[in-house]
């Protein structure tokens, strides 16, 4: 894939560059990611994963705790997460192009990044996503319903927070890792056991968002997690041309902190490795910075043409690397997945597309008056003035108009009063 930029230097002229090559390149410098099933669906003899482990400490990167296979109820867990999340994903995809939703940033082929961080954390954990980060939400017991409303355009956020202990999905990049820095420095201060994680892509961590994160959570030895999805794109930017580095991992010896560079694609090394960093950090040793190698297979988001700046033969390449088939063929070859618990776990990712295709149907109930909720613990005399107003002018123009055939003419309520505090 040849793609054409300007020469900084000589105004009108064109340098050509071949990204592809120029990633190769970049590749053959990178150290081997850990894996504990490789991508045949074998398991990775404990030899070499500690080799991978010593490999990357001597590089600087100081890893602590061993690094082991999980049990097979847990793999089998992971499998059916993972699954069900897809059909989720690619049902909201469907529903994004039928003109269902506004927008929709697709996680096909992240899944065992996402699924991994959730099914490492406690209930009483913290969770920091971005807007990629659905099937997370999903997993973690947020309805598609409440999910799905910010990316119809109808609330910044649809589920409660609290109760979930999940930070509304951030759309500017690294912002919400600063927010998990800060959480979980209050719960160090606390001294209580709560630990926050969370997630960033690539591009993310060319933010000043993220180092101020890194450096603040290292110095103040916060008890959070920092999970990078290195899906090798920036929107259309490779990481070839966002860092010069080996790997994304290896900027954690810079702040006094533990790297793992993993592969993305083997859930198994991505729950090991994400576990591990969760109880270090929940026994006071610390941030952990954890980079899955993985790869994006849909488009950054449905408005976005993928082929302009990526090979369709990168792509094919990279489906062979399907982290739900790696660890279907493991669990099949371990005796460990039947053919009646797969359909019973393809029947459920069903019903959950079924949930999601239903509450998409259904038109929004949309009050403009809900503009002034969730802003004051107290109303503020400007506000109430202002909401007042506005039921003014609404109420108004709802006696002039006409209803339609089978409709009733109704006035919005005045109420100044927040509501329940589960959106925002």
């Amino acid at each position: 894939m040849s793609l054409s930029v300007e020469n900084s230097g000589v105004a009108g002229a064109a340098a050509e560059y071949s990204a592809t090559a120029d990633r190769a390149v970049s590749d053959s410098l990178a150290p081997d990611p850990l894996r504990l099933i490789d991508e045949t669906g074998h398991a990775v003899s404990q030899a070499d994963v500690d080799r991978v482990v010593l490999g990357q400490a001597a590089y600087g990167q100081t890893t602590t705790g061993e690094i082991r296979m999980p049990d097979g109820a847990t793999l089998l867990g992971l499998y059916r997460q993972m699954v069900i999340a897809r059909r989720f994903d690619l049902q909201v995809t469907a529903l994004t192009r039928q003109g269902r939703l506004a927008t929709y940033p697709s996680a096909l082929g992240q899944e065992a990044c996402e699924i991994a961080a959730v099914a490492s954390l406690e209930r009483g954990d913290w969770l920091f996503p971005t807007y990629r980060d659905s099937i997370a939400l999903l997993t973690r017991g947020v309805q598609p319903a409440d999910i799905l409303t910010s990316f119809r355009g109808d609330w910044h956020s649809g589920y409660d927070y609290r109760a979930h202990h999940i930070a509304p999905q951030a759309t500017p990049l690294a912002t919400q890792a600063l927010h998990a820095v800060g959480l979980a420095t209050a719960s160090k201060l606390k001294q209580d056991s709560v630990v926050a994680l969370t997630l960033l892509g690539d591009g993310a961590t060319s933010e000043g968002d993220a180092h101020e994160a890194f450096n603040f959570a290292a110095v103040w030895q916060a008890p959070v997690v920092f999970v990078v999805q290195n899906n090798q794109f920036a929107i259309s930017v490779p990481l070839d041309k966002q860092m010069h580095c080996r790997t994304i991992a290896d900027k954690a010896v810079g702040y006094g902190m533990p790297g793992y560079y993993v592969d993305g694609n083997d859930v198994a090394a991505m729950y090991a490795v994400i576990s591990t960093a969760v109880a270090n950090a929940r026994n006071g040793h610390g941030p952990t910075l954890i980079e899955g190698l993985t790869y994006r297979m849909e488009a950054h988001t449905n408005s976005d043409d993928p082929t302009r700046y990526r090979a369709a033969s990168e792509v094919e390449a990279w489906k062979g690397k399907d982290p739900i088939q790696r660890l279907e063929r493991y669990l099949r070859a371990a005796g460990l997945l039947s053919d009646a618990e797969q359909a019973e776990i393809a029947d459920a990712a069903e019903q959950v597309a079924a949930e999601t295709r239903d509450c998409m149907s259904r038109d929004a109930v949309i009050d403009p008056l809900e503009l002034f909720d969730h802003l004051y613990a107290t109303p503020r005399p400007a506000l109430a003035g202002q909401r007042a107003a506005l039921a003014g002018e609404l109420a108004e123009h709802a006696a002039h108009a006409t209803p339609a055939p089978g409709e009733h003419q109704t006035t919005p309520a005045a109420s100044v009063a927040p509501q329940d505090g589960n959106r925002s």
